[in-house]
């Protein structure tokens, strides 16, 4: 009996804690060198070179940059895309309409005529990695100065580009550093912009939960929408034509439905987008007090005011919703942050870790050489950085947000040249502003912003001195004796810059209502200032980019003969670990997988965070789930794994032992929300939307089974 009661003790303790920690976004040509073993110790079952390979197809020409700031996966040999609901949220919400709201009635293209063009939507291949930091080191030796430093590696960065493209108009090329600007890498890319809209369900399923369950788990949340890339005769990029096909794709991803169980070995592929893995304690505490705090504050105010009018207006609701959830998920993020840095005492683990390098550094002559001012030099950038940084980011947090002033900066060329009598260049200044212009006036609403810009300029008020004011504040104070709702009402009242129509009049019969337009005025004094602002901050950043790359250097040095990763910059990362459940606090045991079960129980039909449509409760009800339930008959929603991922990662692909899909990233947990800034290997955890709900969704609620078939699945 006891020996059988250890033998349980130890298969729970298992189950509720990593076999090891899997902290890392690995770069991709190194592999082979410094990954493989252990992914094969923990049951992957292909090569490094499955994953990455620039002469043969590999799983990295299946992963796509997506629109920039998102990750796609490629399912199916017709360029079928697939990546999360809020990553494809913002080219959803251009093309709805009041009438053909697709976010919130969701959307299925039931064949190729019915794909919605998508402009200004691109998605990226990776084409090649390749490590040029001996060459560029060799250029920069024989530069003494600063100024021939700049010249020489800018030389060098533009002959790598040139040769890496071979006159191949297919092709980009640029060089980014890692390590602090230690080490460099040659990133060869190929962009395809022909990307057509294809399906995504409604936002009660792709965003079900909403602001409430953001960053949370347990979650049931549908995170996913599908597009399509069509390329030229040739399969090679070209600008939407009716003409363009489907993409013929070197590689795409076989899908499996055999599902996910504890312990399972995941890796995830994708784009994460920055992280501060070596950041220093002053930083966590100018994060914590400058940046996450004023985006809390100011952006909470702002999101108040966009929510009411939401609300109490559907044609408001569908101006905004992508504007309000671009806010409102780093508001969330940066509320969970600051909790977990004084939770998981961030601050001070930083500067044990900073102790201990200066130690280190203290014991070899040469160490103090090359180290000794790295610390100094960061300290110091941080301390002189503070109030520009402070007054940069309330001003574009809040004043930065008031949408009118910033269309009417837009004119502020075409403003001065009509000031100086050359109205045929304004005119033409003008006109390369039309399709920006009209863009957007489809997502604005003027009696909104009237609201937001008396909330902000009073939030701005309250927080800067008025020596650090723009001008307006002078007039705001003088002819306006400090009435701000007075002010804004003035100047909303008396602007061209309010709708299309005025401004097209202005431009074509009233030129001195454009060059003295009050928002403009205010605008300017606006945009005029961040310049002076970002230059104070650059002064600073020198100093702190001097530091930070010896601290880099000092850390790889003193950690020689360990496996290192770069912080995350928006290239290529792969991470690997295990499907795994975790225990946020005493006495509590989230588990790895949720159900469809659940999204019943959290159904509430007065709360739109958590509307379930009728048709899904149906489908529930019946349990009619086809091939896509789990072997206990319920069906699959999201799933946990302990990878290292970040923001970029969205929408990237999880794959099990065999390289096969089993789910889409699209979120972190909040109990680990520092994890930009150092990895929780017991808490942090990737959330992800189990593929077996996707194909569920599009087949059985959808009514696309059409787009299945083009799938290859992995029973």
């Amino acid at each position: 009996m006891k020996k059988t009661g250890l033998l349980i003790l130890f298969a729970i303790l298992l189950s509720i804690s990593p076999l090891r920690s899997d902290e890392g976004m690995w770069l991709l040509p190194l592999i082979e060198k410094l990954n493989i073993k252990k992914m094969s110790e923990m049951g992957f079952k292909l090569t490094a070179k499955d994953i990455y390979d620039i002469n043969n197809t590999s799983l990295k020409d299946a992963i796509v940059h997506f629109g920039g700031g998102c990750t796609g996966e490629i399912i199916s040999s017709e360029g079928l895309l697939l990546t999360n609901h809020h990553c494809g949220y913002g080219v959803i919400q251009r093309l709805s309409t009041v009438e053909k709201d697709y976010l919130q009635h969701g959307f299925w293209a039931m064949n190729r005529q019915e794909e919605l063009p998508s402009p200004g939507l691109s998605v990226t291949f990776l084409e090649s990695f390749t490590d040029v930091t001996k060459e560029i080191e060799k250029a920069l030796k024989k530069a003494n100065t600063d100024e021939e430093k700049k010249k020489a590696l800018d030389d060098k960065i533009e002959e790598l580009t040139k040769k890496a493209t071979a006159n191949n108009k297919y092709l980009q090329a640029r060089v980014t550093t890692m390590y602090g600007g230690n080490d460099y890498y040659l990133v060869v890319t190929k962009v395809y912009t022909d990307v057509r809209f294809v399906g995504a369900p409604p936002s009660s399923i792709g965003k079900f939960g909403a602001d409430t369950d953001n960053w949370m788990w347990p979650r049931h949340t549908g995170d996913f929408s599908l597009f399509r890339v069509y390329a030229d005769e040739n399969n090679q990029p070209a600008a939407y034509s009716p003409n363009n096909k489907p993409l013929q794709p070197k590689k795409h991803l076989t899908i499996s439905l055999k599902g996910v169980e504890q312990n399972d070995f995941a890796m995830v592929i994708g784009y994460p987008g920055r992280t501060s893995r070596f950041m220093t304690s002053a930083e966590v505490v100018e994060t914590r007090d400058i940046t996450n705090a004023i985006s809390i504050y100011v952006r909470g105010v702002r999101q108040d005011v966009l929510m009411a009018d939401m609300e109490a207006d559907p044609k408001i609701r569908l101006q905004y919703s992508s504007k309000y959830s671009g806010s409102s998920n780093f508001w969330k993020k940066a509320i969970g942050m600051n909790e977990t840095f004084a939770k998981l005492n961030v601050q001070e683990r930083r500067a044990q870790e900073e102790k201990a390098f200066a130690e280190w550094v203290k014991k070899d002559k040469k160490r103090v050489e090359k180290y000794a001012n790295a610390l100094e030099n960061i300290n110091s950038a941080v301390e002189k950085r503070a109030q520009p940084m402070y007054h940069l980011r309330y001003l574009q947090e809040a004043l930065g947000n008031i949408e009118l002033t910033a269309v009417a900066n837009h004119y502020a060329q075409v403003a001065s040249l009509l000031a100086k009598g050359d109205k045929e260049e304004a005119m033409k200044a003008a006109q390369g502003l039309e399709q920006r212009i009209k863009a957007f006036f489809v997502n604005y609403s003027e009696p909104t912003d009237r609201k937001v810009a008396k909330a902000l300029i009073k939030v701005y008020q309250g927080k800067v001195k008025a020596e650090n004011r723009p001008e307006f504040f002078k007039t705001l104070e003088g002819k306006f004796a400090g009435d701000i709702d007075k002010f804004v009402d003035d100047m909303f009242d008396n602007s061209v810059f309010t709708s299309l129509e005025k401004i097209e009049k202005a431009l074509a019969e009233n030129h001195n209502a454009i060059i003295n337009d009050p928002a403009l005025e205010v605008g300017k004094s606006i945009f005029s200032l961040m310049p002076k602002l970002q230059a104070q901050l650059a002064r600073a950043n020198q100093t702190y980019a001097d530091g930070h790359k010896a601290y880099i250097a000092g850390q790889l040095e003193m950690k020689k003969g360990t496996a290192m990763y770069p912080d995350a910059n928006s290239t290529m990362r792969l991470t690997y670990g295990q499907v795994l459940n975790y225990s946020p606090k005493d006495a509590v045991l989230f588990e790895h997988i949720t159900t469809l079960n659940g999204v019943m129980e959290k159904e509430d039909p007065n709360n739109w965070e958590f509307v379930v449509p009728e048709k899904l409760k149906e489908l529930h009800k019946n349990r009619d789930y086809g091939q896509y339930a789990m072997s206990n008959g319920e069906m699959p929603v999201a799933f946990l794994t302990n990878n290292d991922i970040t923001g970029g990662n969205s929408g990237s692909p999880v794959l099990n032992a065999k390289g096969e899909l089993i789910g889409c990233a699209f979120d972190g947990n909040w109990e680990a929300m520092s994890g930009d800034i150092i990895f929780e290997p017991t808490l942090q955890r990737c959330i992800s939307v189990d593929i077996r709900y996707v194909l569920f969704i599009i087949d059985k609620f959808g009514g696309a089974g059409h787009l299945i078939n083009e799938m290859t699945l992995a029973r």
